[in-house]
């Protein structure tokens, strides 16, 4: 049986772990580790990108620059503003992530910025004063990460 149109088969799958080891690989490379055509890898990755399964972009390790702070941010909100609110967070430029969660908080997100001053200006003074029906944030600034990659603001 044929999967789900906007589902990802195990060809997909091949396709998305090999860009990830090295998103640089040609079509052809990973066409030939996988034992497929070249034009086979290009239409799975462009389906794979129309459909908002797969994003190819260049992130960056806030940990390998000298003055950059990356912090996860919880958010408490009063009433039934989450959507909205996350909405509005969603286009404050050094977000880099978002998303809603079960438990005591509504959401999370994650940021990257210059230094703690920066952060102190765009969670108490952009975000916690500006944006009503928050009631709550909790931050934690990132120490060190084995894997996450950030998008640069």
């Amino acid at each position: 049986m044929a999967p789900p149109k906007d589902d990802i088969d195990g060809l997909d799958r091949k396709i998305i772990l090999e860009l990830q080891k090295d998103w640089r690989r040609t079509y052809h490379v990973i066409g030939k580790k996988l034992k497929v055509s070249e034009g086979t890898v290009r239409k799975r990755v462009l389906r794979l990108i129309e459909k908002g399964i797969l994003h190819i972009q260049a992130m960056v390790n806030p940990f390998a620059f000298q003055h950059k702070v990356a912090a996860l941010v919880a958010v408490t909100v009063i009433g039934k503003e989450s959507k909205k609110t996350m909405e509005t967070i969603a286009k404050i430029p050094c977000v880099t992530s978002l998303w809603s969660a079960t438990g005591r908080y509504d959401f999370f997100f994650e940021l990257m910025v210059d230094s703690l001053n920066e952060l102190n200006e765009v969670v108490f003074e952009q975000i916690f004063r500006e944006i009503k029906g928050i009631s709550r944030t909790e931050t934690f600034v990132t120490l060190t990460s084995e894997n996450k990659l950030y998008k640069l603001s």
